[in-house]
């Protein structure tokens, strides 16, 4: 069975680093494959990418050491059972709200006798490498339950409990415009921060990992000092758009009057 190089980093305490692809591209992925991230997660939920397009994602990372990781669309057992099958080692759920939600989540992506995962992998076992692929899914995939309203922060120790799940992803948009502020520029507002501490609390206690969403390294550096399992740091999207921000401050052609505007 193939290794999941994500869980391992977690496990052996260092920092791990996760990108995050929301553009449906293949051609990217296979680029920041190349590049030293542990994981990179393909967003179903507020990508762009359709099923057909994540398994081409999904074989785009397949001939690197990169753990594959998808968050799906929402808590429904037909999307999540097919990401697994075409060979994601790790589901992140969005908007689990509830102990009775996360364990519905887990049971979903584990193999009986421990869960009610309808067994028929599909490209997962050419990706792991093994035909026996379901005798080690259950100890190899990371079911990763995410956090990002004011009800899952009251369950949360009781969430966090859940058996057979992995890990706690915070979502801080979500979360901090749950709690009542603006979700891009009051993440750092202190009962935002009081609430992370909180789930990352509960999580370390009942013995799970915990993966903090930053959108720059800036806020990833910032959030290290709290020491969480692993870092989201920006996206396909934003490096691009930072890298042609990048070129164009460096740039010292003169412009035209019209670089850059829509012809008249």
């Amino acid at each position: 069975m193939r290794r999941n190089k994500l869980k391992e980093t977690m496990q052996a305490g260092i920092p791990a680093t996760n990108g995050w692809l929301t553009l449906g591209s293949p051609a990217i992925v296979e680029i920041m494959a190349q590049q030293p991230w542990d994981s990179l997660t393909i967003d179903m939920q507020h990508g762009l990418g359709d099923f057909e397009t994540v398994v081409n994602m999904l074989r785009a990372m397949s001939t690197s050491a990169v753990t594959p990781i998808v968050r799906v669309p929402w808590l429904e057992p037909g999307i999540l059972q097919r990401v697994l099958d075409a060979g994601a080692y790790g589901v992140i759920c969005p908007m689990i709200n509830s102990v009775e939600e996360c364990a519905r989540f887990v049971s979903v992506c584990r193999y009986a006798p421990v869960g009610t995962r309808s067994f028929g992998p599909t490209r997962a076992p050419l990706y792991a490498g093994t035909a026996d692929y379901y005798k080690h899914a259950n100890d190899t995939v990371l079911t990763i339950a995410m956090i990002e309203t004011v009800a899952a922060l009251e369950a949360i120790e009781a969430i966090a409990a859940v058996s057979g799940l992995d890990g706690i992803y915070i979502g801080p948009s979500d979360l901090t415009l749950s709690l009542g502020f603006d979700p891009v520029h009051d993440q750092r507002h202190p009962t935002v921060l009081d609430a992370i501490d909180r789930i990352h609390t509960a999580a370390k206690n009942a013995g799970k990992f915990t993966v903090m969403h930053c959108s720059s390294a800036e806020h990833a550096n910032f959030m290290s000092a709290r020491n969480f399992s692993a870092y989201t740091v920006s996206s396909d999207s934003r490096i691009i758009a930072g890298g042609g921000s990048q070129i164009f401050s460096e740039l010292n052609l003169r412009q035209s009057d019209h670089c850059g505007r829509a012809p008249r």
